[in-house]
């Protein structure tokens, strides 16, 4: 009988979960715990971390779990990095729902490195306003840089004092073209720093910064060992051994 584990936290994975219910597979939904009020999702749901590799690995044996479905954002590398040695030690078949990383379009004006750090040095010395669209556990490095004014958006509202004073949005995606333009235009933004996170939920503040002019400083995925790794629902359904009705 087919357990499947489906390590979540994205739109994706919510669609997935939705789909996996539908067919009625037995699964487990799982949140990493980083926001305060996750998306009620149709399939039973836990809550928080499992404890690195050892803890992944004794939840699959435990819960008598068959598949694992890495579901999370591209940038939960620790995660990822988890499950793939958690189902090696387990032998429990690991699959990957990963969207396209996002890429350039004319008039798109990047400025690509390699992590946050790299970021950071690519912002310009001279203030200005600068748009930080990288989740709150990313944003520490740019205290090196507290001459800018920055404008941050997050899920939830911080619950600790921030490494720097800024402009905080508190809003969930998927956010529209118009609204990021209005967002942009209001703040008088002069630079984005995104992380290169790909799919369309996220992606109409960089087609914003395309029809704005705006620079943006784009952070590259992690590396990640290899892994089975698909694009689409139904070829997780597939693997699973059961049809999708996606679309009906």
């Amino acid at each position: 009988m087919t357990r499947a584990l489906i390590l979540g936290g994205t739109s994706d994975a919510s669609l997935l979960a939705a789909e996996v219910a539908r067919a009625g597979i037995d699964a487990v939904y799982s949140y990493g715990g980083r926001t305060r009020a996750p998306a009620d999702q149709p399939l039973p749901t836990r809550i928080g971390g499992f404890g690195g590799v050892s803890g992944l690995a004794d939840y699959i044996r435990r819960e008598n779990i068959t598949h694992v479905i890495d579901a999370t954002h591209p940038f939960a590398a620790e995660m990822s990095r988890n499950a793939i040695l958690a189902c090696a030690e387990t032998g429990s078949p690991l699959i990957a729902l990963e969207r396209s990383p996002w890429t350039k379009a004319p008039g798109d004006s990047w400025i690509e490195v390699a992590d946050v750090n790299a970021a950071v040095a690519a912002v310009p010395v001279a203030p200005a306003n600068v748009f930080l669209a990288i989740g709150r556990q990313h944003i520490a490095p740019f205290a090196s840089k507290p001459q800018h004014a920055y404008t941050l958006r997050f899920v939830d509202p911080p619950e600790a004092p921030l490494p720097f004073a800024a402009d905080v949005i508190v809003s969930r995606g998927p956010f529209t073209l118009d609204g990021e333009l209005d967002m942009l235009r209001s703040r008088d933004i002069a630079w984005i720093v995104a992380r290169n996170s790909g799919g369309d939920g996220a992606r109409a503040k960089i087609d914003a910064a395309r029809m704005l002019g705006l620079p943006v400083i784009m952070i590259s995925r992690p590396r990640l060992p290899e892994r089975l790794r698909v694009e689409s629902m139904a070829e997780i359904m597939q693997w699973l051994g059961h049809s999708t009705r996606l679309g009906a």
